[in-house]
Order: C-alpha cells, then structure tokens, then sequence
C-alpha cells in the first residue's frame, strides 16, 4: 500500500470510531450516478477529476456542438445556409469519432472504415 492510502485509509477508520458516518442518508444505498458510466474504467478517475475543476472533455464540447448544429439544421430554411452547416457538422462528427476511435480503439462507423481499408487495398 502507498503511504497516502494508509493515512486515508487510517482517517476513514477513526471518523468512523468518532461515528461521523452513523446519520449518512446515503448509508447502504447506491451512489448517486456520476454521468461517467459510459467512460472506460481506466479513464474514470480522470474525468471525474476534470468534472470537479470544471474542465469540460472535447468529446463533450463536440457531442454538444453536433447536437446544436443538428438543431439548426432542422429549423434552417434557406438551402445556402444548410449546406454550410452540414459541412459543419461533418467535420465535429468527425473529430467526434477520431476522438472516440483512439481513446476506445473501436472504429466508429465501420461501413466507412471498411470502404477506406478497401480503397487502400488493406480490407
């Protein structure tokens, strides 16, 4: 154990002793969701640290650029400003699932994946 695990380890034990957790609403209850459920273990900790400092993921800047662009696209009427707003938008999808492809290693959108490989002659 590191040294910083055995002194939290040690306050835990004697706020207990003190019975600092005896009136916890919360005791034996679930945790509250931390909106991280679809983040990888590995990554958890991570993003629960940014959430904290309020510093915002760039999948999470995107994810909401994607869904406000999809949103004037829908209420959008003139065809010139459509078309500049789907290029917009493909290009946040993009870096979106670049993004999401390296920290998960799985490909998003695969039939596009497949039809790349098989223009590079690597299918």
């Amino acid at each position: 154990m590191y040294a910083f695990e055995i002194v939290a380890e040690r306050k835990i034990i004697e706020a207990m002793e003190r019975g600092e957790f005896d009136n916890n609403p919360l005791a034996g209850k679930p945790l509250p969701p931390d909106g991280l459920d679809n983040v990888s273990p590995e990554l958890r900790m991570a993003m629960k640290i940014m959430k904290n400092a309020g510093i915002v993921p760039e999948e999470i800047t995107l994810k909401k650029e994607i869904s406000s662009i999809n949103e004037l696209l829908r209420i959008c009427a003139a065809d010139e400003d459509k078309v500049k707003l789907r290029i917009k938008l493909n290009e946040k999808q993009l870096r979106y699932n670049m993004l999401m492809e390296k920290r998960t290693g799985k490909v998003f959108l695969p039939e596009y994946h497949e039809k790349i490989m098989e223009k590079l002659g690597q299918s």
